[in-house]
Order: structure tokens, then C-alpha cells, then sequence
């Protein structure tokens, strides 16, 4: 296939950022403090982000600004003031493909966000796409949840999430590229390790292990059927991940996935396992992701059974010249997705670089090139703004 060549000038995440959640510059306004406390640079999140997502959205051993009304209910939590921030993508592109034209798509995206502490241990977040592509997209990322469950180091997480969150977070990477195998979806198969609805479990286990469990539709975050029901099978998949920090600079981690789905009378099992490895040595960070997927009719068509074997991995290699003080950095990715599936088959390299004009403002230049692709091999750059507010 002949090579097409796209300029897209892409703003990709807005700042501040939180764990698995996206832009919450509404978090630094509460606390007075810059979005350099928990990322370098935005989204991409340290260890002090974790541990502040991890606990509610509450700094421990820190006053929480007076957020609450006193309506002389002691038993009332009522907010002074709802959080939101706001983030705005718009960009210019160029495509020599068919049409060859310039094209300013701007706003290309306006995103509403809001989240924090309802009441002690008990929080909330969620994002609602005002404008996504020219029309009002939904919900994404939307959950409760109750940190320190029962006065124990349980944290459980209720409503719609990535079921990838316990091991890369891709809605804080830095790159406009995606993480292809967490994406991948065999046939007509509604399951993923993207967004889904469930119950998501996290506490810790003795020798300084980090155990998460998930139960999820399987479905994704798709319309609510005639019955007003969100899950069209009686089955529901789960995801157990564990994972070990050996180091301040080193972690690996495992999981295993595993369900069924129904359409059309007829059953696809589900399985996937998997592992995940970071390591740090300044100034460059490596993370490391492998997936093992088999999927026994993801067509769902009666008679003998159509497995699809998928496998894939990505490597994403991150530098920081200055470490939290850096005001450039460059990334990059490598993504393979293999299956007897060929659409599904992907290879592809991505190198991006970035500048922050402010700490919330950054400029970015990304180069993909797709090696092998169901459309075949071609280049892809983008340029472009990043800003959260």
C-alpha cells in the first residue's frame, strides 16, 4: 500500500492528572500546590500521585482545606463548592492521502472533570465528553470509591474504569500512540482490558505485595439494553493482578483474566494472562507489558469452535534529563500485536517529544511509524498544544 503521510497537530492529556484518572487541575487549586507535587511532567504520575490517588484524593498528614458546608447536621457531607476543571484539545492536520487538504479541527475535544472526597474515605470521579470529534461523546471514566474499607488497607472501587489500571494507566501516558494490545478485541469479543463497569478490589498482602481484583460486565460501557440492564449474559469476568515493588527503581507484576460472553445463543470463553515490569535508573524509565489472549468464538457463530489466538507487548522508554525538574523529555514506544486474526496484527514505533511552554501548558512532536498494520505500512506526525484548566 502507498504511503500516506498526516500531519496532526493533537492536544493529548490535560494537566494534573490523578492515578487512573485524567485532567484535575481542581486538585491543585484545593490544595495550593503546583501539579509538579504528583507528576513529571503531566500526566505521567510519581510515586507521591500514587499514593495521594490511592488515599481518596486526601494528602495524609495534611490539613484538607475547608471544603464542606455546616448546615448544623453533623451527619450532612455537602460540598462548598463542586471541583471541575476543564480540558480543551484542538489542532491542524494535514493528510496526503485521499483528499490532501489542510484541516483545523478545533475544537476537536472539550472534556468536563470533577472528583474528590464526599466525606471521610468515601470519593468520587468522573469525566464527561462535552464535544468529542463534533459530538457529545458520554461518560468514560466514572466511580465511587471508599478507601480504607472497614478500617482496613482495602480500597474498593465501584462503577466504570479501565480494567488495565492496576498495570499501566493509559489515560495518563505521554503519548499520543496507545497502548494497541490492552485494546484488542477478537471478533465481535465486547471484552478488553479498556473501559468497562465492575467492582475493583486493592490492598496489600504480606511480603510487600500489591493484590487487585476486578468482576466486570465484560461488556464495555456500552447503552443500557430494553431491559434497562448494562450486561446482555448472565456471566461476569474477573482480573486478578499481583505485583511487587523490589526496589524503589524496579517492579514486576502478573495477571490472569478470565470470562465468558453470549450473543447470539452462542458462548466465548475468555482468557488472558500476562506480566508487567518497570525499571528505573535516572535519567530514563522502562516499562514493560506482555499479553497472552485466546478467545474460543469470538465470531460467535454455531458449529465448531473459531479460536483467535492474540498475543502482544509494548516496551515505552521515557527520558527525563532533569528528573521532576525537566522542561523536556522525550518517549518512546514500541507496540506488537500478533494474531491469527490479521486485522488485529500491528507492529509499530513511536518517538515523542515534549516541552512545557508552562506546567500546564506543553507543546508536543510525535513520529509513528506502522510497520505492519491492516492497512499497511505508513507514517504518522503529530504537533501540537497540551493545556488543562
Amino acid at each position: 500500500m502507498k504511503k500516506r503521510v498526516f500531519v496532526t497537530a493533537a492536544v493529548l492529556l490535560a494537566a494534573c492528572a490523578v492515578s487512573d484518572l485524567d485532567a484535575m487541575p481542581a486538585f491543585a487549586r484545593k490544595y495550593q500546590m503546583s501539579c509538579k507535587t504528583c507528576h513529571a511532567p503531566f500526566p505521567r504520575l510519581k510515586p507521591y500521585g500514587e499514593e495521594f490517588a490511592g488515599n481518596g484524593f486526601v494528602i495524609k498528614d495534611k490539613d484538607t482545606p475547608r471544603t464542606y458546608i455546616d448546615t448544623g447536621d453533623d451527619f450532612l457531607s455537602l460540598l462548598r463548592e463542586v471541583p471541575l476543571a476543564l480540558r480543551l484539545e484542538g489542532f491542524l492536520t494535514y493528510n496526503s492521502g485521499a483528499r490532501k487538504q489542510l484541516d483545523f479541527a478545533s475544537p476537536y475535544l472539550l472534556k468536563l472533570l470533577s472528583g474528590g472526597e464526599i466525606t471521610k474515605n468515601i470519593s468520587y470521579y468522573f469525566y464527561f465528553f462535552l464535544g468529542e470529534r463534533g459530538e457529545v461523546a458520554g461518560l468514560e471514566d466514572a466511580f465511587v470509591m471508599f478507601n480504607d474499607l472497614f478500617g482496613t488497607d482495602v480500597d474498593v472501587v465501584v462503577g466504570q474504569f479501565q480494567v488495565s489500571d492496576p498495570l499501566f494507566k493509559r489515560e495518563v501516558r505521554l503519548t499520543l500512540e496507545d497502548y494497541l494490545i490492552y485494546k484488542a478485541r477478537p471478533g465481535r469479543s465486547r471484552a478488553s482490558l479498556t473501559y468497562d463497569r465492575g467492582v475493583m478490589v486493592t490492598t496489600g498482602l504480606p511480603g510487600d505485595i500489591d493484590l487487585a481484583f476486578e468482576v466486570v460486565n465484560g461488556t464495555g460501557i456500552g447503552e443500557a439494553d430494553i431491559f434497562r440492564n448494562f450486561d446482555e449474559d448472565k456471566y461476569k469476568n474477573v482480573l486478578l493482578r499481583l505485583s511487587r515493588d523490589f526496589s524503589p527503581a524496579a517492579r514486576l507484576g502478573a495477571f490472569g483474566y478470565v470470562g465468558k460472553e453470549r450473543q447470539d445463543e452462542v458462548d466465548n470463553s475468555v482468557w488472558m494472562l500476562g506480566g508487567d515490569a518497570t525499571f528505573g535508573a535516572a535519567p530514563f524509565e522502562l516499562n514493560l507489558q506482555y499479553v497472552e489472549r485466546r478467545d474460543s468464538r469470538p465470531f460467535f457463530a454455531p458449529g465448531p469452535a473459531g479460536e483467535v489466538r492474540t498475543r502482544g507487548a509494548f516496551a515505552e522508554l521515557i527520558y527525563l534529563p532533569r528528573g521532576d525538574d525537566s522542561r523536556w523529555y522525550g518517549v518512546g514506544l514500541l507496540n506488537w500485536v500478533d494474531s491469527n486474526q490479521p486485522d488485529l496484527e500491528t507492529v509499530s514505533v513511536t518517538g515523542s517529544f515534549g516541552y512545557l511552554l508552562r506546567r500546564n501548558i506543553r507543546a508536543i512532536v510525535e513520529f509513528t511509524q506502522v510497520l505492519d498494520g491492516p492497512f499497511g505500512d505508513h507514517p504518522r506526525l503529530a504537533v501540537g498544544l497540551v493545556t488543562g484548566f
